[in-house]
Order: C-alpha cells, then structure tokens, then sequence
C-alpha cells in the first residue's frame, strides 16, 4: 500500500444552495399574515488551506471524492435554512492545483494559505423576500443553485533549497542523515528511497532545506527505474549537489560517466512554467548552481578514485568536495557551500512591499446590456441563444412547475432588454430561444407576453398570461345547445325506424305509460326552447 503520494486528480463539488420556501402566515384573529417564506441557506465551500501537519496527499489518494454540506431550505414563519458548513481539506506546504487541462489554478506555498476549489450554490429567495407593494403575497419562490463541481489535479513540489541528485546507492539518504535531523530509510541495495526526503540544515546563520529525492538511472526520461517524476520536489530550489559515488562495486562505473548520465537526464526534464521568474523564463535545473559531491573518501578505494577525478571535474567549473556520510569527512566544508549559494538566491529575490490598490468603483456602462444574444441555426430553423451570468442564473432559479414563478422569470429577462434585444436581431414570434449552453432551457418565444402580472388578479401560484381562458359566447353556447338538441331528435327518429323495421317491438306495458312519457319529453324541449 502507498505510504506516500505527491500526485493525485481530486473531484470536488460545492454544496448545494437550499430551496426558498412558499408559505402564508396563517394564525388566529390575524387575517391576511401574508408571506412568511424564508430563503434558501448558502451551500458550503470546498477550500484547500496548506498545513504544516500534513505532509502528503495520501488521504486524497484513498477518498478522491470530497463534496461540501448543502445549504438548508427555507421555513415558514420567517425561518431561513441552515448555511452549508465549508469544508477545509488541509494540503502540504508547496502544493500546486491545475485543471484537467494543466492550467494552474493556484501554487500554495505558506502555512494558511487557501484556495476556493469549488464554491457553494447561492439559496434561492422565499416568498416573504419577493413580496413587494403590487404583488403581497406571491405564491412561489426561487429555487437554489447548485455549486460548483470540477476536477482538480494536486502536485506536491517540495519546498527546498538544495537538491541532491545521483545515482542509486550514490549516498544521498546518507548524506541528509548525517547532515540534518532527518532520519530516511538507508539500505545496502538499489532504490531504497521511494519517496523524498526534506532535511533541514544549519550553516551558521543561514538554515536551509535539502532534498533526497530517488536516484536517478539512464533512460529515466523514458520511464526507466522509478522515472523522473520525482524531479518535480526539486523545482524550486535554488541548487544542485552532484551525489557521486567512489567506492562502487560496478566495474563499468565511475562518477565522470555517471554525471554525464545524470546531466543528460536533466536536461530532459522540463520544469513547469509557473515556477518562472519575473522576466516570464523558468530556469532549467541544469543551468542553476551545481556542486559535486565525490562520496564515499572513507573507503581506500573511494580516495582513490576521487583523486583520479577531481582534477577532471574541476577543469569542467564544477565545484568539488570529497565528502564522507560516515565519517562526515568534509561535511561541514559542504554545508557552508551550499549555504552561500542559498543566501545570494536569496539576496536575488527583490521583493517589492505589497502595494494597496486604491478602491475604484466603476458604475456600469450606459451600453452594457449585462448579455449577449447568439444568432445560431438547427434543422434550417433560426436559434437564437441567450448567454449572460444574470439570464443563466435567472432560469436556475426558477420552478419551471409553477406558472406564477415562470411569469416572475418572463419579467425579469424582459427589464432586462432580452424581449427588445431579439426584435433588433430579427426574431419573430414562434422562433426557438435558447438561454443558457450547457443544460440550456428552450421555449418558443412569445413577444406579447407584456409585463405586470403583479397587477393580474388571480390564485397564488398562477399567471393570468399562461392560463387558457375560453369562456365561450353566448352564441356559442347557442349552437351547442341547438347541436344537443338535434342529437336527440335523430336518436329518437333512428330508434322509431327500429321500431318499425321489426328490430325490436313495444311491451304490453309500453301502450299504458307511453303518453306519460311522451308528456315529459315535450315538456323537456319546452324548458330548453325557454333557455
């Protein structure tokens, strides 16, 4: 099982916004309350905040899945929903979110700092908030928005100063160890380090971090040993040690060929461009400050060989010390080393004090309609698409259940300028609008659905504009009245037909009540001629 991951593709969603709530005070001796619904709680947020308790993305690796309270809905008698609580997700010290695409969204570098990873839903209005002077008690209320939902990509990129780099079973968890604090696993055999690991080492007045990470073997770049993946912890540091080893067992090793491997190599790797400097430009690892480091002088062997190939390395400007993490011969000369090279990287970093930006209010363009209409076709028929933060909004918040709030939508897109917008444009009544792209709403557009239906008498939860009323005539309900009427008669005349033909014959009893009969069926047309 993993005990140490740096890279992981993490699903996040916002909580959900509640439901506005549709209620009318209803009490004793207080007629007419009114509206009483209160709004929709806000849904919870998806924050990554950096800690210094964490030092791995392993929980995520395990539960990928991390989705924020929703918000509560709103009650009667005023009572708002509950507030979605804001979910925290504590991430190390020098983690970087991008998108599915690569874009980088955030580098988190610094105990507390936080990135919004998906933002909650805002909750929908009660009725008792839409109430107004024309229109006291609407019977409908504004649906919460969903919150956001997305993938993200976490990579951790250790924060160090100095990175040490080699072969495998160079010496370089070694040397942290006598070097620093740190206490990394350390074996007689090939990739015993897995996993990076940070040291921090004091050089009289500067203190520094050191990294350890995998060794490194020909062919890296194309996924040989454990790949060159782990070179993204030593993005940002500020130099790089050379590890070499002088007492290696291989006979077809020594450490001018192993650099050579190792330079190789780094030259393949690309460092991410959102480690770039003010001028735009990231520095590659291989042109940044680089020691070498001949391991191993303790053994005979390794003076020896570190004899036949200082002069060498230093005729190619490198820096050479021999150095041993058993003895710690030279250690000390080395860590001095590396701090100057910190200390200038350091000195080089003009940082500018923060800057307050004036507040600037910037009232709204005469001009800026707030959205944009899109002339599109489908099927040889005109579309036009309605596109717009406020318009998209608009169409989540609304109950597409209820005439009254689908009125409410009407008038809002049509105080905005939509209805005016399209005439420009040349719809016509009938044409397909669309608002919205993904999970847009379509209907058939009618310019004569005219505002103020807060002026139309009518049962909570309607729109006078979207009923079909067709109370008929009083002609009309002439002619269906003489239509019944010679419905009847021909009945009867096909049943007397019937009759005669032999179909079927009268009953004794029939000659004794047929005049009565006959009485109250004359006096049935009497009442409907009376009509």
């Amino acid at each position: 099982m993993a005990s140490f991951v740096d890279r992981v593709v993490l699903h996040v969603s916002g909580g959900h916004g509640g439901h506005g709530c549709i209620s009318i005070k209803r009490e004793k001796f207080k007629p007419l309350g009114g509206p009483d619904g209160g709004n929709g709680g806000n849904g919870g947020d998806v924050i990554l905040r950096v800690s210094s308790q964490t030092t791995t993305l392993l929980d995520y690796h395990h539960s990928p899945h991390r989705n924020a309270e929703n918000g509560g809905p709103g009650m009667g008698d005023w009572r708002a929903g509950h507030k979605g609580e804001t979910l925290i997700l504590p991430v190390p010290d020098g983690t970087v979110v991008k998108s599915r695409d690569g874009e980088l969204l955030a580098d988190l570098v610094g105990e507390g700092a936080e990135f919004v990873a998906a933002a909650g839903g805002q909750g929908g209005l009660g009725n008792a908030a839409l109430a107004t002077s024309k229109r006291k008690a609407p019977g409908f209320a504004l649906l919460g928005i969903e919150g956001d939902e997305r993938d993200i990509v976490l990579e951790l990129k250790s924060i160090a100063d100095v990175a040490l780099v080699g072969f495998p079973s160079a010496g370089k968890s070694s040397l942290i160890a006598a070097m620093s604090a740190a206490r990394p696993k350390i074996a007689d055999y090939p990739f015993t380090t897995l996993v990076p690991n940070l040291g921090v080492v004091q050089a009289g007045d500067v203190r520094f971090t050191i990294a350890d990470v995998p060794g490194l073997i020909e062919g890296a770049s194309e996924g040989r040993g454990l790949g060159h993946d782990f070179l993204r912890h030593v993005e940002r540091c500020a130099a790089i040690v050379h590890v070499l080893d002088c007492g290696t067992l291989e006979s077809e090793r020594n450490p001018i060929d192993d650099l050579e491997v190792i330079e190789r190599e780094l030259d393949k790797y690309s460092v991410d461009m959102s480690f770039a400097g003010p001028d735009g430009e990231a520095v590659p690892l291989n042109e940044r400050p680089r020691l070498v480091a001949l391991n191993k002088v303790d053994l005979p062997d390794g003076q020896a060989m570190a004899d036949m190939v200082r002069a060498e390395l230093e005729s190619r400007g490198y820096r050479v010390f021999e150095v041993s993490a058993t003895s710690h011969e030279g250690l000390r000369t080395l860590g001095f080393a590396m701090a100057e090279i910190v200390q200038k990287a350091r000195e080089s970093l003009t940082v500018a004090p923060p800057k307050v930006a004036p507040t600037v209010l910037r009232p709204r363009a005469v001009n800026e309609a707030g959205f944009k209409i899109r002339r599109e076709e489908r099927n040889l028929e005109p579309l036009f698409r309605v596109l717009g933060e406020k318009p998209e909004r608009w169409v989540k918040q609304t109950d597409f259940t209820n005439d009254e709030a689908v009125g409410y939508l009407s008038d809002r897109l049509n105080r905005l300028g939509v209805e005016d917008q399209l005439f420009k444009i040349g719809a016509h009544p009938g044409d397909t609008v669309v608002i919205g792209e993904d999970d847009a709403v379509v209907f058939d557009w009618e310019p004569t659905m005219m505002t103020g239906a807060e002026i139309l008498a009518g049962p909570r939860g309607t729109d006078l504009r979207l009923s079909d009323w067709n109370r008929p005539t009083r002609v009309q309900k002439r002619e269906e009245y003489e239509d019944r009427k010679a419905a009847r008669a021909a009945a009867r005349d096909e049943l007397e037909q019937e009759r005669r033909a032999g179909i079927w014959t009268e009953s004794s009893r029939r000659k004794e009540w047929a005049p009565d009969l006959r009485s109250e069926e004359e006096a049935g047309d009497d009442a409907d001629d009376d009509l």
